[in-house]
């Protein structure tokens, strides 16, 4: 079951996130996410267990724990919503009649 861990203090790792859920079950993967500009936590992260029944029982200790001045969110994680880019330009658009295409060029 995957699980998803918010409000967590900037500082925690992943090894730490790990350690936080183990006594539960067994953790297959702990995962702090980190900004990719500035490589700092952004105070959420994701933890896989195998066993659901662990799973749950950790959600259940763990939500609303205080660790390091915050009162950290755990809950199951919901899979990520597809995303939508839109689908315009294709030559239909109303405003140009020209084939479209970005930056096209004409001789």
């Amino acid at each position: 079951m995957n699980i998803y861990v918010s409000n967590l203090a900037f500082t925690i790792q992943d090894e730490e996130l790990k350690n936080l859920f183990t006594p539960y079950g067994v953790v297959s993967s702990a995962k702090v996410i980190n900004d990719r500009e500035t490589g700092r936590s952004k105070g959420f992260g994701f933890v896989e267990m195998e066993d659901t029944k662990s799973a749950q029982d950790a959600i259940s200790q763990l939500d609303q724990l205080t660790i390091e001045g915050r009162q950290i969110k755990v809950s199951e994680a919901r899979p990520k919503p597809e995303k939508s880019f839109g689908g315009g330009g294709g030559g239909n658009s109303p405003f140009k009649n020209d084939g479209g295409g970005y930056n096209k060029r004409k001789w």
